[in-house]
């Protein structure tokens, strides 16, 4: 054998059928989509109809609710924070904030933030700037000789209205300033 004599085995490649080019073909006329309607012409989708009769995406009942307005925390446990202080990768001097465990890699996502919880043990003397901590992670931590300070995440569309000067208070400030002069 030799690479010029190389080739596909029989019918391994299929020719692309060309539609609409006269009856002799097979495909002409209305090229195999039958006689007029919808769906016999071109940029139709019509997914999910059965005919009038009720689609089974609203037959089936819903489930859940998706609340838009939830914070999303990134949420680690003290036991976590202590193995990598003992595995040497995490290093405790100041203050452990979200940059600083994302770094270390267990604060992963968490858009508005990180969010302690007492889960394990620590014994080793931590500060923490974090968005949140729960009761039992906060006691864990003071026990252990560090503290937890609470960080107040605002809310960006909030922030972007009062630097234009769009709140409520805002313009009863703006309106007491007048009042004033």
């Amino acid at each position: 054998m030799k690479l010029n004599e190389i080739k596909d085995n029989a019918g391994a490649r299929k020719g692309r059928v060309r539609v609409g080019r006269g009856i002799g073909s097979g495909l002409g006329k209305t090229s195999g989509r039958g006689q007029k309607g919808q769906k016999s012409r071109s940029g139709v989708a019509v997914k999910g109809f059965e005919g009038g009769q009720m689609p089974l995406h609203m037959r089936l009942p819903k489930r859940g609710f998706n609340n838009i307005f939830a914070k999303d925390y990134a949420e680690v446990n003290l036991g976590q924070i202590q193995k990598l202080i003992d595995a040497k990768t995490l290093d405790g001097q100041g203050t452990l904030d979200h940059d600083a465990l994302k770094a270390a890699g267990i604060a992963r996502g968490g858009k508005d933030g990180v969010r302690l919880l007492g889960k394990g043990t620590l014994t080793a003397k931590l500060s923490f700037k974090v968005a949140g901590a729960s009761k039992s992670a906060i006691e864990a931590v003071e026990k252990a000789g560090g503290k937890v300070e609470l960080i107040e995440r605002k809310d960006p569309a909030a922030l972007a209205a009062a630097k234009k000067g769009k709140t409520r208070d805002a313009r009863l400030e703006a309106k007491a300033k007048k009042a004033k002069a």
